[in-house]
């Protein structure tokens, strides 16, 4: 099954090692299980979320470039709609959650996929939407 990555996951994953904890190292040993196996997605409002805010010119565009190995999963119209749509379902239970977040909940319903994250939003959003959330084998994560 191909799993939409949540930028808190490549976040981890583009670290240096040396300051991840035991769970954030078995989250990045799991998403290179991910990447080996071709079940990863991305699409551009997280692409853009991994290269904002990165100051150095040539740390942008080394990221920007191992980033081009992963095709965009195009989003259409109904993606954002359904984003807006349990947006509100969200906000009206009294649930707060970004555009993206939002975004990322609607791609993987509409395109059938599980979210990889470490955000614990999300296990909010799962009480009121219907998303998979991707919980790596022996863990209890989410």
């Amino acid at each position: 099954m191909k799993v939409l990555v949540d930028t808190s996951i490549w976040s981890l994953a583009l670290r240096r090692s040396g300051i991840l904890t035991m769970e954030d190292q078995f989250l990045v040993r799991e998403l290179c299980d991910l990447l080996n196996d071709v079940n990863v997605v991305m699409i551009g409002p997280i692409r853009q979320e991994l290269l904002s805010g990165i100051a150095s010119p040539v740390q942008f565009d080394a990221l920007k470039e191992k980033l081009q190995a992963f095709e965009d999963l195009e989003l259409s119209r109904e993606y954002y709609e359904r984003a807006a749509e349990y947006y509100n379902t969200c906000r009206g239970a009294g649930v707060q959650g970004s555009h993206i977040d939002f975004l990322i909940c609607a791609t993987a319903v509409e395109a059938g996929m599980q979210i990889f994250t470490s955000d614990k939003d999300f296990l909010l959003y799962a009480k009121h939407l219907p998303i998979s959330l991707f919980q790596p084998a022996g863990t209890t994560h989410f």
